[in-house]
């Protein structure tokens, strides 16, 4: 049987498109009239709360009708009676908000404020409890968000031309807690059933309040919303150069990313460049920042086509060293001669406690008694430390001393695989970037280890280095875990000594593994890993 989930378990998107468009207008409102029938009280609310919005911006010109003055009065005596007692039904909640949202797409600015103020207020504040487990958005059908935005908007209609930015400043504070309102102009042209009035006027006024707030609030290095707020409008007032501005003024990291992003969005990667380089410089000695925005400037470099692309990439690894920036450096090389230079010259200047980019260079230099000290030193615990070299150096010591057993092929069939790669900031950033976006190159370990050549070791005494150094790290792992009763690792430490086993058939080796067995006989969980692992 097929379950629910399964792609071929639902009608294609292509049949539901095409019997869609098949429908007539009469047919589909039926269809609708029936669908609402059949949903929950939330998804009901949802639905012709979309219904309406959609249908009020239509080509139709077609209003809802508002509530009258007595249905104002109902809804605003309900919200105190709900205060009184201090809960109510989100059903009737959804009701009395799409009231307020009707009020707002007819016109009726008054009514829409009245009836938004009067509910998500006590809402926000937690007067009214909705019987939800945390946020009270999640019983309702309603956007809470969208109906906090529309009473910006009605405030920002409804008051005087001169007293508009301070009004609608105390409404967005108001609505804090129900939206951030962090790009308030973006969010309420967003949900404006018409074009706002006299914006060209209002954007110089509210572009001097929220410099006076961002100058009020500015005490420390962190980025406040009166920040973020001032950005946008000044974006919109004087573009990139606006931006610039700020960020040379201000000289705060905040300010000078959305000067450099800004650029970025707009295409223009020459000024990206030159931003990017001068924020570097700005910024001075804070390695991680300052090798950010030498990672900007390289990417800049690269869509202009810059043959400077590789010594940038250098000069972001030496002034924010990560293991991102090594192997894009290093991914770079054209040869295998090119690559060892570059390693040789970054194992002089990787800083002492990155362990996991130092061991990754002593590898591809050839220098595994190094590699080992590195890996044998590690600590049994803190292997989620994005230098800790375990999770790097030993499937690298897999391979190196796989004798044809395939090994690591077999073990990727199993949950702990000893493939498990430990980000640091700079690649889970990346990652989580928008992959239709220009990206620096990132080759991978395993790329940077082809184009260096390296070999399976078949010395003997090499290979004892390795094994030992492998087996003193899985001893010190299944120690830390076990130790400290950390179950959900137990798998992963078993694994490692696994593969102590899978790459050393001497009789030594089953001696240890004995040993290993007699020592932690006391803890079944781990002794069932180690079961499944040696399979």
């Amino acid at each position: 049987m097929k379950r629910r989930n399964d792609p071929g378990s639902a009608p294609s998107l292509s049949n539901i498109e095409g019997a869609l468009d098949a429908l007539n207008a009469e047919d589909l409102r039926d269809l609708i009239r029936a669908v609402i029938l059949r949903l929950e009280a939330k998804d009901i609310s949802w639905f012709t709360s979309a219904i309406i919005e959609r249908a009020s911006r239509g080509r139709a010109e077609w209003q809802p009708s508002g509530p009258t003055d007595e249905g104002v009065a109902e809804v605003l005596a309900f919200a105190e009676a709900a205060k009184r007692i201090g809960y109510a039904d989100p059903s009737e909640i959804d009701d009395y908000l799409q009231q307020g949202r009707n009020a707002f797409l007819a016109g009726n600015y008054s009514a829409a404020i009245r009836i938004f103020h009067a509910l998500l207020l006590p809402l926000s504040e937690g007067e009214i409890d909705l019987g939800q487990d945390e946020m009270f958005e999640e019983v309702l059908g309603v956007n809470t968000v969208d109906c906090a935005a529309q009473y910006a908007v009605a405030v920002y209609v409804t008051s005087a031309p001169d007293q508009r930015a301070g009004a609608v400043l105390t409404a967005i504070e108001d609505m804090g807690e129900v939206g951030t309102f962090l790009n308030p102009l973006q969010e309420m042209e967003r949900v404006a059933a018409e074009p706002l009035p006299d914006f060209d006027v209002f954007l110089p006024q509210w572009r001097a309040l929220m410099e006076e707030a961002a100058k009020e609030e500015r005490g420390n290095e962190w980025d406040t919303d009166a920040d973020h707020r001032l950005r946008e409008v000044v974006w919109r007032l004087e573009g990139a150069d606006g931006l610039a501005g700020i960020a040379r003024s201000t000289r705060r990291l905040d300010d000078l990313q959305a000067w450099c992003r800004a650029l970025v969005d707009r295409g223009d990667w020459e000024a990206a460049l030159s931003a990017n380089e001068e924020s570097a410089e700005i910024v001075g000695d804070k390695a991680h920042f300052q090798g950010d925005f030498l990672d900007g400037a390289a990417l800049a470099a690269q869509e202009l086509g810059r043959k400077d692309l590789p010594k940038r990439l250098e000069t972001a690894w030496r002034k924010g060293p990560s293991m991102l920036r090594l192997r894009r450096w290093l991914g770079s090389s054209k040869s295998k001669g090119a690559l060892k230079k570059r390693a040789a010259a970054a194992i002089e200047a990787c800083p002492e406690k990155a362990h996991r980019q130092k061991a990754f260079l002593h590898v591809l230099l050839g220098d595994y008694k190094s590699a080992s000290k590195l890996l044998a030193s590690a600590p049994g615990l803190g292997w989620s430390d994005s230098e800790h070299p375990g999770h790097l150096l030993f499937p690298i010591f897999c391979r190196l001393l796989d004798d044809g057993s395939g090994y690591l092929v077999r073990k990727a069939r199993h949950r702990d695989t000893l493939d498990i790669h430990v980000m640091d900031v700079d690649e889970m950033i990346s990652l989580s970037s928008d992959p239709d976006e220009p990206c620096l190159p990132d080759a991978s370990v395993d790329e940077i280890m082809a184009l260096a050549g390296l070999e399976d070791v078949k010395r003997d005494a090499e290979r004892a280095v390795l094994i030992q150094a492998m087996q003193k790290a899985a001893r010190k792992r299944i120690e830390g875990v076990t130790e400290h009763k950390r179950r959900r690792h137990y798998g992963y430490a078993a694994s490692l000594a696994a593969a102590c086993v899978a790459v050393d058939k001497s009789p030594g080796m089953s001696e240890w593994i004995a040993a290993i067995r007699s020592k932690y006989r006391r803890f079944p969980a781990f002794q069932r890993e180690l079961d499944r692992c040696l399979i």
